[in-house]
């Protein structure tokens, strides 16, 4: 089969969507513009079907590539052969792919390559000829002193080298053992030997004595003692079958029925069981065990980054407060509170510290100074960030509100991962140059309230704090699957070209980092767009680059009313259709649900324009530029719960879900410590994925059903059974 043909039977769709797409992918369109603009082209893919389809084109591309370079390599060889060309060309995994390349591949000279130029192939193969001989005869005739065979034992030593290279490189039995083990195969963990060792690795005692089956390990327990291993606490063992023996003896057995071993009792099947048992010993199984553990990690890499890529999402497409006058507060004990005030734009209009905590502990001075910007600068929204001395400063801001009645705010404790990220990077020293670092952090801890993902976009994905085990992952995979994340939620939100800074538009479809820089600076120059068609006027935003971008570029109160909308201007012409065959105005047409709805999407259809976008543009009529995010909702902490030690079993709590792994879910409860709702302890009825009752900035209630204060864990439950209540 073809790539394409390959890619549609696996997303079971027809041959002509793959083609339609990669074409469309080759021709530089990215996957949010080909999901939403491109529907009657590729048959209604939607955007997981289509970085599906990007990603394993990308894997049989490099696939074929390869394939290429190992076909030239055996030719070149003189190696090649009809049945092995066949067997290259049908591979569809690497692994495979590599295993019928081992015999060829160029290596440095092993002791079965030695033996090779010492003449002594032919001896390994009059041993599997006649099973009568006895090899020690046969061996005299390759005794050879110049050419370093001095006696029949180290002839036999060799032919033993090359019969054991070449089962080692038997990609059949190769993948036969590999499937086996896979399927019965035990991950053995135990402490690393050596004085204070286990009191060291108190952190991963949970893995001290620790077996699971190969196929069952889920990637959170992979990662977790793979880390032990790479911090030298852990011992990792890979053995064949929980019955350990008996799985050596399995996978000797494949390799005797190979070389057609049968009655032990004649001298060469003897010697042949022997190879093939010091074969195993000594070549197959430290082979299979560093590719079966690699695979394991690969494995354990994929999970844990879509479980990143799932949390970033939706912190990402979090509800947004809007566009409210909000001061931002940066905790801080000894080096004080920072503030920051920042409009309903985002614009930065006032800042201050303040040191109500120790050791100056100027509370009354503190709230009075909060009391002055807040009434000066209308603020409706403090935003509190949830680091150190942030129960403290929350309690400070409620003493505000309690002083000062008049007063008409919000408070709402936010999460500040990646806001001291942000604050030293030289993006924040570029946008506020005349900014101390510190105050830099409570700016974005106040505008990622207004907007969560126009904020949250100038920051690493990776410094956020909704991953686990990022660090031990693939790094390139984990990079590109975060962008892939980033950018489906900047175009699924849509992104007001006034307003917008540069990290987020080189986020659109179609925008490099300088045609971002370039909007902005001929915004900065000319004033606010009036419309969607000044973005050609944009230095470098050619033909291609307005195409990708100008359907997720909004421009408010502008000369076209769908230039607010998600509509793009190519398909302009069928609003003019709408309207002509109706006899409305755009703006009568618009918000108007009844009517747009009683319309028939077929009979405003032509040639390049299907059911799909027709549809698509009524919907998009209803509510122009409509958020896809959800309602705004904040938690309210427990007044008095503030650390671990103020926690009590069966204590009833309000929290912020912070992650969802596979396992369950994270919470903050207000303690600085996240508690975990185990998957079991998620609902009353089974759960198979924590997503589907959670995501990362919901907000739910949960009781405390275990503190072990000295390993900071805290174990949660949102069940609601009699003892929860």
């Amino acid at each position: 089969m073809s790539i394409n043909q390959i890619i549609a039977h696996e997303l079971a769709v027809k041959i002509h969507q793959i083609e339609a797409a990669v074409a469309l992918l080759d021709e530089g369109s990215t996957v949010p513009f080909i999901a939403r603009y491109r529907k009657e082209v590729t048959g209604g893919l939607d955007d997981t079907q289509l970085r599906l389809l990007e990603e394993r084109l990308g894997y049989l591309r490099e696939l074929a590539a390869r394939r290429t370079v190992i076909l030239e390599s055996i030719a070149a060889q003189e190696k090649l052969t009809p049945d092995l060309e066949t067997a290259i060309l049908a591979a569809q995994t690497k692994t495979w792919l590599e295993d019928l390349y081992l015999p060829f591949k160029p290596k440095r000279r092993t002791k079965a390559q030695i033996a090779r130029e010492a003449g002594l192939e032919p001896l390994m193969q009059a041993i599997l000829d006649n099973r009568q001989a006895v090899p020690e005869t046969l061996a005299k005739n390759y005794v050879n002193a110049e050419k370093g065979i001095e006696n029949v034992t180290e002839a036999l030593e060799g032919a033993r080298q090359i019969l054991m290279e070449t089962l080692s490189e038997n990609a059949p039995l190769l993948a036969d053992c590999r499937q086996q083990i896979w399927a019965q195969g035990i991950l053995h963990a135990q402490v690393a030997k050596g004085k204070g060792k286990e009191k060291e690795a108190e952190k991963f005692k949970d893995y001290f004595d620790f077996r699971e089956p190969l196929r069952k390990v889920p990637s959170h327990r992979i990662l977790a003692m793979l880390r032990g291993r790479n911090e030298n606490f852990l011992v990792l063992n890979l053995l064949p079958a929980e019955d350990e023996e008996r799985g050596h003896a399995s996978c000797i057995q494949k390799m005797t029925r190979e070389l057609k071993v049968g009655n032990l009792a004649q001298p060469a099947n003897h010697w042949l069981a022997e190879a093939a048992r010091l074969a195993w010993k000594t070549k197959l199984l430290p082979r299979l065990e560093l590719d079966l553990k690699n695979q394991l990690r690969d494995n354990a890499d994929i999970e844990a980054i879509q479980v990143f890529a799932y949390n970033l999402r939706d912190l990402l497409l979090a509800a947004p407060a809007g566009a409210k006058v909000t001061m931002g507060l940066d905790p801080g004990i000894r080096t004080g509170v920072k503030i920051a005030i920042v409009d309903k734009t985002g614009k930065v209009v006032a800042t201050d510290t303040i040191y109500p905590h120790q050791p100056r502990n100027d509370w009354d001075g503190s709230i009075a100074t909060l009391a002055k910007l807040i009434r000066q600068h209308g603020v409706e929204l403090v935003s509190i960030g949830n680091g150190t001395a942030s129960r403290e400063t929350d309690a400070l801001v409620a003493d505000v509100l309690k002083r000062h009645s008049d007063l008409k705010f919000n408070k709402i404790m936010v999460s500040e991962a990646g806001a001291s990220v942000y604050s030293a990077s030289e993006l924040a020293a570029k946008e506020f140059p005349n900014l101390d670092v510190s105050i830099r952090g409570a700016v974005s801890i106040a505008r990622r309230l207004q907007d969560p993902l126009a904020e949250l976009v100038k920051i690493d994905p990776k410094s956020i704090g909704v991953g686990q085990y990022q660090h031990d992952v693939n790094q390139a995979h984990l990079a590109k699957m975060l962008g892939n994340v980033v950018e489906d939620c900047v175009n699924k939100v849509g992104v007001d070209v006034n307003t917008a800074s540069v990290s987020l538009l080189k986020q659109v479809s179609g925008l490099s980092a300088s045609v971002s820089e370039n909007i902005v600076a001929f915004r900065n120059e000319n004033g606010a767009f009036k419309n969607r068609q000044q973005l050609k006027k944009v230095p470098r935003l050619g033909s291609k680059a307005y195409e990708q971008c100008a359907g997720f570029l909004r421009v408010l109160n502008g000369d076209n009313p769908l230039d607010a909308s998600s509509v793009h201007p190519e398909a302009y012409p069928v609003v003019e259709n709408i309207i002509a065959k109706t006899g409305k105005s755009i703006r009568d047409l618009i918000g108007q649900t009844s009517f747009l709805r009683a319309l028939n999407a077929e009979n405003f259809t032509d040639a390049h324009f299907g059911v799909p976008t027709v549809t698509d543009i009524l919907q998009e009529l209803e509510k122009p530029g409509r958020d896809p995010r959800p309602e705004f909702k904040s938690v309210e902490f427990k007044a008095g719960v503030e650390k671990i030690s103020d926690l009590d079993v069966g204590m009833r709590l309000q929290g912020v879900v912070t992650n969802v792994a596979n396992f369950g879910a994270f919470v903050d409860v207000g303690v600085h410590q996240d508690g975990l709702v185990h998957i079991s302890q998620l609902s009353d009825t089974f759960v198979k994925d924590p997503r589907e009752i959670v995501k990362a900035g919901d907000v739910v209630t949960v009781t405390v059903t275990e503190i072990d204060i000295a390993r900071k864990r805290i174990a949660l439950t949102m069940k609601q059974g009699k003892n929860n209540s």
